[in-house]
């Protein structure tokens, strides 16, 4: 997985890295994607013992919290009537469910997201449960390969008696770190081990010019979510929730002084942290492309030893000085080469060993696991850990994620569903072509180029046209340490297998099993994999109007993205290129600054604010997606009137199917770390600011001055 499939609750951001190669714009509910982990991240994420990097945590209860819906579509006695539609339509719509609705004990949050990927996450063991009946020593087919793996790490019992037995000889080996050349080549081959690295580096279509693939090396090196957790007084406690984790690992690896080196490591990130560029100058896709030579680079940054890190990566060493790098953060690269230069190899190897054991506490015996998740409770507030089938499901997804996607797809999605989603992204892009058509504030040539881009979109629904091929991954049984290895170091392979070849398009970023659905701004392409299509996004059966509230939504959410803030500025041809007149950038920067003020002021806990910086794509795209949806909605009924149902007009029904999406809890500890690292609002922000910016919703709730969502016409901002 390219992704974090934070889609990501609360990331801890397994090997330190956080690469920030491949630009893509997803749905949510807590998708950092903008910039986005490296695959072997992304496994290691997905079994992060109970706090997950998906939003697909399930409870270790046997029941889950129940969510319902009317044979319409609506839960309409999740309502809370006492509210008024014009103070909290957020609490209107879903007060009385989010009232008695407890969060399971192994989950950061609940909400129709985590529903959904438990029932995906329970149809995915049904079909590893079928395959592993009979694992096999040395599988070949996928289905052995899948089974195999699964059972692997199921068999418990195996798993402790080895203990932390695997792991030995890496530490042995970081013991022999003995200069800095030494120290970059255990680091670049990270990307094929449980090591880390203080940089990271990728494969990922060039933004600039998307017929090909480019290597990109980007900041790295933090273990915990983000610069602000160093940084920050308010996180001191997280801090030293950390330093404890990394003194228990370090101490069962059995490193000298396990306490002080901790001390060390810790003093050795916030530095890194201090030179590491913000998530808000990350969003900015200009800033983060910055071509050179790996000649120029070592040249331009010569405290590192960057010929070894990348042939111990295995980036092809013919021409290897000349090729191009696309570097993410060229002021904090250097400045963190020239700290790490200068840092201690005591504290280099310590950091390297606490990072190693903790990627590899997943594939380890109960301390381990036991460790990583007392961390993860810290910071998260979860309480309790996922069962093992639970995290099995998620290790075995996430090596042959697409693999276990084929078998979900014909299983579980029917072709009348795929169908009838392609008829509604297809009204949703005309709803979409006729409001750039009428745009008031663009110029005719710029509008003339957003017409040319929406009419390049490609729209992909359930399931890729080509699927991967895995027959070149070796799956040992009994092995789990190895297994998540050798998974690691096909995905990176499989990556490195892009260099100088033409760009295929039919790869998917997700599995057609994720709940969750994005944009790719360099393949002008919006995605929307199979198992987001069940309720409440999207029930054939449902009111139409219903849908287009709920899966209109998200669809037209997609498509904004392409217009947002970071995808303009990407052109009908996917590359980074600046389509717009000075004007109209400058008209329409005037508006997102606007827009982004009303999230600047929404509280999410006492003194705790959204970043409307951070989450200004997101936001565009919510409110995007939801007036697309209306208008959709609209030019359905062919000019005959909406019927009422329940008491609600059509109208009411398509704002109600957008804010029943969003009925979500998160726990506090969650709540304040996500506004800081997700680029996604908070849910009760995503259903009431998108909603008092557009005129139809004042008129469908009867929304008056003194309201608390009141805002006067020409405070409402309108970018599509």
């Amino acid at each position: 997985m390219r992704l974090i499939r934070f889609d990501c609750k609360l990331t801890l951001q397994a090997r330190g890295q956080t690469n920030m190669a491949c630009q893509i714009f997803t749905i949510g509910p807590f998708c950092m994607h903008q910039k986005t982990f490296p695959r072997k991240a992304a496994l290691l994420l997905s079994v992060s013992l109970g706090l997950a990097a998906t939003p697909s945590l399930v409870s270790a209860k046997p029941a889950m919290p129940m969510i319902t819906y009317d044979q319409y579509g609506l839960d309409l006695a999740g309502r809370n009537t006492s509210v008024k539609p014009g103070d909290s339509f957020f609490d209107y719509a879903n007060g009385s469910f989010l009232k008695t609705l407890e969060i399971p004990s192994d989950m950061s949050s609940y909400g129709p997201f985590n529903a959904l990927a438990e029932t995906s996450r329970q149809r995915i063991q049904s079909i590893l449960k079928d395959l592993s009946a009979h694992p096999v020593d040395q599988p070949q087919t996928i289905n052995e390969k899948l089974g195999t793996y699964y059972a692997s790490f199921m068999d418990e019992k195996a798993v402790e008696a080895v203990g932390a037995k695997p792991l030995e000889a890496e530490i042995a080996t970081i013991h022999q770190i003995k200069d800095l050349k030494t120290f970059a080549q255990f680091s670049g081959a990270s990307a094929v081990t449980f090591s880390s690295s203080p940089f990271s580096v990728d494969v990922d279509v060039d933004a600039k010019d998307p017929t090909k693939y480019a290597l990109s090396i980007d900041q790295a090196g933090l273990g915990m979510p983000d610069r602000d957790n160093y940084l920050k007084p308010e996180f001191a406690s997280k801090k030293a929730a950390y330093q404890a984790y990394i003194t228990q690992l370090l101490t069962l690896v059995h490193w000298a002084d396990p306490a002080k080196s901790a001390a060390d490591v810790v003093a050795f990130e916030t530095d890194i942290a201090k030179v590491h560029w913000a998530r808000t100058e990350l969003r900015d896709p200009d800033k983060t492309y910055n071509p050179m030579t790996v000649a120029a680079l070592v040249n331009s940054t010569p405290s590192f030893d960057w010929m070894t890190w990348l042939l111990a990566a295995g980036v092809p060493s013919a021409g290897l000085e000349q090729r191009t790098v696309i570097v993410g953060e060229p002021s904090a690269i250097k400045a963190e080469a020239d700290l790490i230069a200068k840092t201690d190899l005591d504290t280099l190897r310590a950091w390297q060993a606490f990072h190693t054991a903790s990627n590899s506490a997943s594939f380890l015996s109960d301390p381990f696991v036991q460790a990583r998740f007392a961390y993860a409770k810290a910071m998260s507030g979860q309480p309790a850990l996922a069962a093992r089938w639970k995290r099995g499901v998620d290790f075995t997804s996430g090596a042959m994620e697409m693999a276990l996607g084929k078998i979900y797809v014909d299983r579980y999605f029917p072709a009348s569903d795929r169908a009838a989603m392609q008829t509604l992204t297809g009204n949703l892009k005309a709803a979409f072509h006729n409001r750039l058509e009428h745009n008031t504030w663009m110029s005719a040539q710029t509008r003339e180029a957003a017409l040319k881009k929406l009419g390049s979109f490609e729209i992909q629904v359930g399931y890729p046209n080509e699927w991967r091929d895995y027959s070149d991954l070796v799956v040992k049984k009994g092995d789990v340490y190895g297994n998540a290895e050798r998974a690691f170091a096909f995905e990176w392979h499989y990556q490195l297998s892009h260099l100088d070849k033409v760009v295929d398009r039919n790869e998917w970023l997700m599995s057609p099993a994720t709940v969750n659905a994005y944009n790719n701004p360099r393949f002008v392409e919006v995605v929307f994999p199979a198992a987001i299509l069940q309720p409440p996004f999207f029930n054939p059966k449902a009111d139409p109007a219903v849908n287009y509230g709920a899966i209109g939504g998200v669809i037209g959410h997609e498509m904004t993205h392409s217009f947002d803030d970071k995808g303009r500025k990407y052109d009908d041809k996917g590359r980074l290129r600046n389509w717009w007149t000075k004007e109209d950038g400058e008209r329409f920067q005037k508006l997102a600054d606007r827009f982004g003020a009303q999230y600047d002021a929404f509280e999410v806990q006492p003194g705790v604010h959204v970043n409307g910086k951070l989450t200004m794509g997101e936001n565009i795209a919510d409110l995007g997606g939801l007036t697309l949806a209306l208008d959709a909605y609209h030019a359905s009924l062919n000019g005959k009137p909406a019927p009422v149902i329940d008491g609600l007009t059509g109208d009411q029904r398509v704002f109600m199917g957008w804010a029943q999406v969003w009925r979500q809890k998160l726990r506090p500890d969650t709540e304040k770390q996500l506004v800081v690292i997700d680029p996604h609002s908070p849910p009760k922000a995503r259903v009431n600011i998108p909603m008092h910016n557009i005129d139809l919703w004042y008129k469908a709730w009867n929304v008056q001055p003194g309201d608390k969502l009141y805002l006067a016409p020409d405070q409402r901002v309108k970018i599509w």
